[in-house]
């Protein structure tokens, strides 16, 4: 195999091939003989090969995760035909090695493999930032990494360079560059290589740049000019950069045409620009000029040496040689330029993140946010003013509110103390900043008075003149416009360019989510406002009077055997209201809670009333309902003395719980609240209205006079609090049914432990229920009445339901399907009631009366059932008669 044919990599597909003992040997030889294998390789190896490899390790030494940021997130080498050839080269070197992936979202253990151990978030005075702070007088990581690598190489001095045969030489000049990513240090390495090369007095080196100022265009422009073997970086860096317009003179028409030029006599040739001796007062005679090419054959600069040492002109092979070693700096400025783009991206994102932090950490006011939006604007586009107009929302042409901000004003002594910007203080410039609120297209201006969409009127009489202006839109995160921000004279005249859109852009995205989130945070803080206002308001009206608690008060508390409290058959219906409040307080007494938890009897009274007068006056869920529950919660804890077992802060959140687990009830259930998608069901998505219950006693037993747990313990109230959300919370019966199964197992098996939170916990709720249904084990006469009151109430929302929400209700709340509720009656003593009352029975046998209620009404109901089948047959063989 020829070096001409020497492949840059093994055919795909082919394997690996195993060496035999010859193969061995002669691997051996090459290994003790690295002298002949330097030299053949010199000599022999072709250029493409060598570029290869060289393009191949330029690429690894940079962090793979840098040219992925350059693809990602840099838009602009992507528009751009060439940078984008390079970029597609990169990306299938990079994923050429294994097969392809789709596309996902990055994780963090992905910059692990770089090593990026250092904290994205640092902290400078005090505040935190995204900002990388480099510590002072350090050396940079590049010119740390660059002083090791030369180290490491060794470099030879000019003396043994001059030495070395013209192959020798280009690649001691190869491996001189390859560890070099800063461009301008690169630059000053590849002019003094060259010089070393050619023999030439100086060097310089131009790369393609972009400009914008009313259109863009290409120029060139000096990294370095003048270069000499005795010139430092240092003192390079401090000369003024040249531009040159493309085209223009011999370095523009090589970089146009991607020829070169020798010319032996600079003076003769009409491109030379002779200006520049005359400046710097050094004679140009001979010429060399050529074009820096990437590893696709694009321009991206070019180098130009200067005077032949010795008065003699730069010959064909000089060319040669210039080229040869050129092709090698193409690539390495490539990787330099790639760098530190890659470099500037991650600044420019720390800065966007910095923007970002400080926009989201202050969102307390508008003007707060706003003042904050104005500073970092002007600190980061430098510019003479910058404002930002809030669009009025009632009419989307005109602005609500105008804030603005100068330069001048960072120099006021109380600029530290101001919180808030300036508002109103300019005049608007409508045509502009209408046209970009209306269109939401940006304006960018290099002179106000040459667009007609400005209104010179604006300057008259202020002594301020407009030149440039950058206004942008400011949206929301639903892509709304909200408001604009408008940039005004750039410092020093200078345009505002597409760099300064870029910025603005992406700031106004963050600027708009945190004015919108602003708007919002001031919304929340005024509904707040409101509803406190409103809850004082209520609270006031709902609460009872002092006058009728001292009334209470003085009323005379019968003893339980005569209000018949102990009594399961127990009925209210000869009680009057004041009986009923006086029940309560008996309650209270007999239990010793007055006494246990030290309430005062006034607040007690004053409570009580309060509770009552938050129930609405539906027809079943009422206060009687209420304290008809609170009643047979008081004659199960007496009759089974369960109060050893549930304890007195227990038993005091259940006899709450069931005078409390109904409170402002609207006569409809959940699933009519989320049918409706009431303001109820959004604030709770599961046991609406029991979680509304609970709400409303917690808010009665904050109210200033009915604070009866007031003198609990710390540990008392919350545990209070906790048992009494826990009870009110099992009345749903969706809570009873997930319930139920567990309790069940374990009254059967007898395998509950009382000590246990976990079957406490189950034991009160499923008391809870007990008592709530308890209409269901009282006599007929009692049953039969509540029934009724329950199927009214029902019937009353199925008419809400077909008539309001369009919708045909269940049967139970249907009237067209009345005479099926006796058998539905059935249906629920069968599957609701007799389960856990007969599990009740069986836990204390002085339960057992309410199973025998059950029943006894259970068979009632079949009965009705029965005749109202029995009718309905006979009028239906009349009706077929008459037919």
């Amino acid at each position: 195999m020829t070096a001409e044919t020497w492949p840059l990599s093994p055919p795909k597909g082919e394997a690996k091939r195993s060496y035999d003992q010859e193969h061995a040997q002669m691997e051996a030889w090459l290994d003790d003989h690295t002298d002949f294998v330097h030299d053949y390789f010199i000599s022999q190896m072709p250029s493409k090969f060598i570029m290869g490899l060289f393009y191949i390790a330029s690429i690894f030494y940079i962090n793979l995760s840098l040219i992925n940021t350059i693809i990602i997130l840099n838009p602009n080498l992507k528009s751009n035909s060439r940078s984008a050839n390079t970029i597609s080269i990169l990306s299938e070197f990079l994923t050429s090695s294994g097969a392809a992936t789709p596309v996902r979202k990055v994780s963090a253990h992905e910059f692990e493999k770089g090593g990026l151990l250092k904290p994205m978030v640092t902290t400078v005075d005090g505040t935190p930032t995204f900002l990388s702070v480099s510590p002072p007088q350090s050396a940079s990581p590049i010119a740390t990494a660059v002083n090791q690598a030369d180290q490491n190489n060794c470099r030879k001095s000019w003396h043994e360079l001059r030495s070395l045969d013209e192959k020798e030489l280009i690649f001691e000049l190869v491996k001189d560059i390859c560890n070099e990513l800063e461009v301008k240090s690169l630059c000053h390495k590849i002019l003094q290589n060259v010089g070393t090369l050619l023999n030439a007095d100086r060097g310089s080196l131009f790369l393609i740049s972009l400009i914008t100022v009313r259109h863009t265009s290409l120029c060139l422009v000096s990294k370095l000019f003048d270069v000499c073997s005795r010139s430092t970086l240092q003192e390079m860096e401090c000369k003024e950069e040249i531009r040159i317009p493309w085209g223009t003179g011999i370095v523009g028409f090589v970089a146009e045409t991607g020829e070169p030029v020798n010319i032996p006599d600079a003076y003769k040739d009409e491109r030379f620009n002779q200006d520049v001796d005359a400046r710097t007062g050094y004679k140009t005679r001979s010429l060399l000029c050529m074009p820096i090419k990437d590893l696709n054959g694009d321009v991206i600069g070019v180098a130009q040496v200067i005077n032949k040492q010795g008065d003699s002109h730069f010959t064909s092979n000089d060319e040669k040689i210039f080229s040869s070693y050129l092709q090698f700096c193409g690539i390495g400025l490539r990787n330099a330029q790639l760098y530190e783009k890659s470099q500037l991206e991650v600044k420019r994102n720390q800065v966007l993140l910095d923007l970002a932090r400080m926009i989201f950490e202050e969102q307390s006011t508008i003007e707060h946010m706003v003042f904050r939006i104005l500073t970092h604007t002007q600190s980061l586009i430098q510019c003479q003013r910058v404002q930002v107009l809030l669009l009025h929302k009632a009419n989307m042409g005109s602005f609500s509110r105008v804030f603005d901000f100068e330069a001048n004003d960072l120099a006021e002594r109380d600029q530290d103390e101001r919180t808030s910007p300036f508002e109103s203080r300019f005049p608007i410039n409508v045509g502009i900043t209408g046209f970009v609120a209306t269109t939401g297209e940006t304006v960018n201006i290099m002179d106000a008075y040459d667009d007609v969409r400005f209104d010179a009127s604006v300057d008259e009489g202020t002594g301020f003149r407009h030149k440039s202006i950058l206004c942008m839109p400011i949206k929301n995160s639903s892509g709304d416009i909200i408001g604009v921000i408008q940039l005004i004279n750039k410092f020093d005249d200078l345009p505002f360019s597409k760099n300064d859109e870029n910025f603005v852009e992406a700031f106004a995205i963050f600027c708009g989510m945190g004015i919108h989130n602003t708007h919002m945070y001031e919304k929340a803080v005024i509904a707040m406002a409101k509803q406190s206002v409103t809850l004082d308001v209520l609270s006031y009206h709902a609460t009872a009077t002092l006058e009728d608690a001292q009334r209470l008060r003085d009323f005379r508390v019968p003893s339980s055997q005569v209000l018949q409290l102990y009594d399961f058959k127990f009925d209210d219906l000869h009680l009057s209201d004041d009986d009923t409040l006086t029940s309560c307080l008996r309650m209270f007494l007999d239990l010793d809670f007055v006494e246990r938890f030290n309430i005062d009897y006034e607040v007690l009274c004053r409570w009580l009333l309060s509770v009552k007068k938050n129930y609405r006056n539906v027809t079943y869920h009422n206060w009687r309902h209420a304290f008809n529950v609170a009643q047979m919660m008081f004659s199960i804890i007496t009759a089974t003395q369960w109060w050893k077992i549930f304890g007195d802060i227990e038993c005091l959140a259940l006899v709450i719980a069931c005078l409390c687990h109904d409170l402002d009830h609207r006569g409809t259930n959940n699933s009519f609240q989320i049918k409706a998608s009431s303001p109820l069901a959004q604030l709770y998505s599961t046991s609406t209205m029991e979680h509304h219950h609970f709400d409303q006693c917690l808010m009665i037993l904050n109210s200033p006079g009915n604070q009866i747990l007031a003198n609990l313990s710390p540990d008392e109230y919350s545990r209070v609090i906790k048992v009494l959300e826990e009870a009110i919370l099992s009345t749903d019966l969706a809570v009873y049914f997930r319930k139920r199964g567990v309790f069940l197992s374990l009254v059967t098996s007898r395998a509950y432990r009382w000590e246990l939170e976990e079957h406490r916990e189950l034991l009160r709720a499923m008391t809870m229920t007990v008592c709530d249904l308890a209409a269901i084990t009282k006599p007929w006469h009692i049953e039969k009445r509540v029934a009724d009151l329950v199927t009214s109430e029902f019937f009353e929302q199925g008419d809400l339901e077909r008539h309001e929400l369009n919708l045909t209700p269940i049967d139970i709340m249907n009237r067209e399907k009345e005479d099926e509720l006796p058998m539905m009656q059935v249906g629920f003593i069968d599957s609701i009631c007799l389960p856990i009352y007969e599990a009740f029975a069986q836990l204390s046998d002085a339960l057992a009366p309410l199973v025998d209620g059950v029943r006894d009404n259970k068979q009632r109901w079949l009965e009705i059932s029965l005749q109202s089948r029995s009718k309905s047959r006979i009028h239906d063989n009349e009706d077929m008669q008459t037919t």
